[in-house]
């Protein structure tokens, strides 16, 4: 009876295991379609090896016992820093027949010659059209006709768990197929406030970058960008730039040469569910705004401190995340309604949306926080002992107190010695007394949101008051 139940179970086995083979997706059609119209990027730049401290050539007669060392070894010498090549290596793919090719702009950043190489061995030489650092998004163009190009799909069709896959040069192997499938989308990533990555576990490794990440249709929905690792190989979390934000890009290069971003000039930070609560809000959901840039559109607007954007456009702003990309692809000069939570209600308000200046660099002045050995002191408040502004600060600023010292609970939720307490919830504190009245007024074990200014920069910090 057992002999027969084992017989009966390896019977199965081979047709069980070869239902789940036919489930599978078949690729081959895939790479001998769309492979022609992947192509790999080499770059070459030309650098100049300096030495350090290296001495200038001095005015010296030929008698000189050191003329003969400066005559070698001086700048033009025998042995003077020499120019030396570095050499990279990237993906792309043709997107129309007469040669434009979409890549990654790291990719051929610095380039003093790019040369493309298609699966049938040819080989041209590319200039840019245009980069944009902001999206990492790069036009290039080969001079040919007739050239084999991919289409474009829709990312917002992409789900989650959907197989894909990535065509590209990892370390050089050119025209490499990798599979996997997509496993979050809309991922907001350190520097990248412009870019939603779709983010997959497609095997994507250096040399990949630039290349397409395709659907199981052979439509383009991505452009392989980075990976997340930890050894610089794959570790299973690879990152894509959607298609739509390269086209847009693209065509703009491809117009004008440069990429033109809307902006409101506003600073801002994730709505948690304490911030939520302390705002009272119901869900946590869109932009805290902690700081609006002295006659930004934003305060020309009417935004403040403490205003939740919950929409923009028309377009709704689910995390702070969301509001970069939403008024980035906002057109300069477009007047676009905010929506807004403000004291407990929404509130509508129209906004002439700026523009980012090419490659816009903000710096913020830094500031040492000042902490008066002889301040006036007011009793400790939430953990945090506080004591008004000297008159350096004062200046300044007409509101906030200064934080001495933070223990337990404030320590924990992040406020240091030297803080500015500048606002709790929606009201601003202009000294310790009035901000001891204003806690008071809340009831215990509720959150409260309590406006930080540190180093030239502002965040909310959320604090829950013990029963």
């Amino acid at each position: 009876m057992v002999k027969k139940l084992l017989i009966a179970i390896l019977l199965l086995i081979p047709l069980s295991a070869a239902g789940q083979l036919r489930e599978l997706p078949d690729f081959t059609g895939l790479a001998e379609k769309q492979g022609a119209a992947v192509v790999n990027i080499s770059t070459i730049s030309q650098a100049r090896q300096p030495r350090a401290g290296y001495p200038a050539v001095p005015n010296l007669p030929e008698d000189d016992p050191f003329y003969e060392f400066f005559r070698k070894y001086g700048p033009g010498g025998e042995g003077a820093p020499r120019d030396f090549e570095s050499k990279s290596l990237g993906s792309g793919f043709i997107i129309s027949a007469d040669g434009y090719v979409l890549t990654n702009a790291h990719v051929v950043a610095m380039a003093d010659e790019i040369t493309v190489k298609l699966v049938d061995k040819r080989e041209f030489k590319a200039k840019v059209i245009g980069a944009d650092r902001r999206t990492d998004i790069a036009l290039i163009k080969i001079d040919g006709s007739d050239l084999p190009r991919l289409n474009f799909g829709d990312p917002s069709e992409l789900k989650v768990g959907e197989w894909v896959i990535a065509i590209g040069s990892p370390f050089g192997f050119e025209n490499t197929m990798t599979a996997g499938i997509v496993s979050a989308k809309g991922r907001a990533l350190p520097q990248d406030s412009f870019v939603p990555f779709i983010q997959t576990d497609v095997a994507v490794n250096p040399g990949n970058s630039g290349g397409p990440l395709l659907n199981l249709r052979g439509e383009v929905v991505g452009i392989n960008s980075q990976i997340y690792s930890r050894t610089g190989g794959f570790m299973g979390l690879s990152f894509a730039i959607p298609i739509d934000v390269a086209v847009d890009v693209s065509n703009q290069l491809r117009t004008s040469g440069r990429v033109r971003r809307g902006r409101i000039g506003v600073v801002i930070q994730d709505v948690t569910k304490e911030l939520a609560q302390s705002f009272g809000l119901r869900v946590p959901e869109g932009a805290l705004v902690n700081s609006v840039e002295s006659g930004s559109p934003g305060e020309k607007a009417g935004l403040a401190a403490s205003d939740i954007i919950l929409a923009f456009d028309g377009k709704p702003v689910a995390t702070s995340g969301d509001l970069p990309r939403v008024v980035g692809a906002t057109k300069p000069g477009s007047r676009v309604p905010v929506q807004i939570w403000r004291k407990g209600k929404t509130r509508k308000l129209s906004v002439l949306v700026g523009e980012i200046p090419d490659e816009r660099v903000e710096k913020l002045a830094l500031r040492k926080p000042v902490v008066p050995e002889a301040a006036p002191r007011a009793a400790t408040m939430l953990g945090m002992t506080l004591a008004e502004l000297p008159e350096a600060l004062r200046a300044a600023t007409s509101v906030g107190v200064l934080v001495e010292d933070a223990q337990g609970a404030a320590a924990r939720a992040g406020i240091r010695r030297g803080d500015i307490l500048i606002a709790i919830n929606d009201q601003d504190v202009k000294s310790a007394d009035q901000f001891a009245a204003l806690v008071k007024g809340y009831e215990k074990g509720r959150s409260i949101a309590l406006l930080i200014q540190r180093g030239g920069s502002s965040t909310y910090i959320p604090l829950k008051i013990a029963e």
